[in-house]
């Protein structure tokens, strides 16, 4: 099941960084959240001129699952990205992983949820591949519990 699981969902991936708003770096990344009842929401990179104000497809996909009021319900994301080429076709032989700050993000989504959230990186023809939990990118990771907050 997890093979298939990884499969859709980067297939969703890779249709989201089509969509990926990014002519500064020209670097498209999609993302893909599955939640508990099997609806995947997608997302897609968004660059700005200012550059600091640019989002992650990770960040897109978990926002809008937030957004639907499902942030705790996500048990796993996928990753692709790549160099945009003329035809709008994505080049690229490493798996995309998340960065820094989308980790810590994906992080908060897993201990709101109680879970360690299956995170599949690809490249975009899919030649790489790797899997990982959230604790794997993340480990000793602050978040929501480190507050203290009722």
């Amino acid at each position: 099941m997890r093979d298939v699981a990884a499969r859709v969902l980067l297939d969703a991936a890779r249709e989201g960084a089509g969509r990926a708003h990014a002519p500064y770096s020209r670097f498209a990344v999609g993302a893909a959240v599955l939640l508990t009842d099997g609806q995947i929401v997608v997302g897609a990179n968004f660059e700005n001129a200012s550059y600091g104000l640019s989002l992650c497809a990770e960040t897109v996909a978990l926002a809008t699952a937030s957004s639907q009021g499902r942030l705790r319900d996500v048990v796993a994301i996928a990753v692709t990205g790549g160099a945009l080429e003329g035809d709008g076709s994505l080049r690229g032989a490493v798996a995309v992983t998340p960065c820094g700050r989308c980790r810590q993000i994906i992080n908060e989504a897993s201990q709101l949820g109680g879970s360690d959230i299956d995170i599949y990186c690809a490249s975009p023809d899919g030649g790489a591949f790797a899997h990982y939990r959230i604790s794997d990118l993340l480990p000793h990771a602050f978040g929501p519990a480190d507050l203290d907050i009722d």
